[in-house]
């Protein structure tokens, strides 16, 4: 996910990209639990990626 890209969406995009994120979270956590998945690496850079996006929020809610 681009960081330029994010900067660009409104606060509504955002939170749905939190939505998203989150779920694909969901479902890396249970597929890694059931041994379904091996790329650990994936859990940390959605995690990663949701603390963009909420920063994000935070950034533009203040400059509103």
């Amino acid at each position: 996910m681009n960081l330029s890209e994010l900067r660009e969406k409104s606060v509504n995009d955002l939170k749905l990209e939190v939505e998203n994120l989150l779920k694909a979270q969901f479902s890396a956590r249970l597929q890694l639990a059931t041994q379904q998945n091996s790329n650990t690496s994936q859990l940390s850079k959605i995690r990663k990626d949701i603390a963009r996006v909420k920063t994000l929020i935070s950034e533009k809610m203040r400059n509103i």
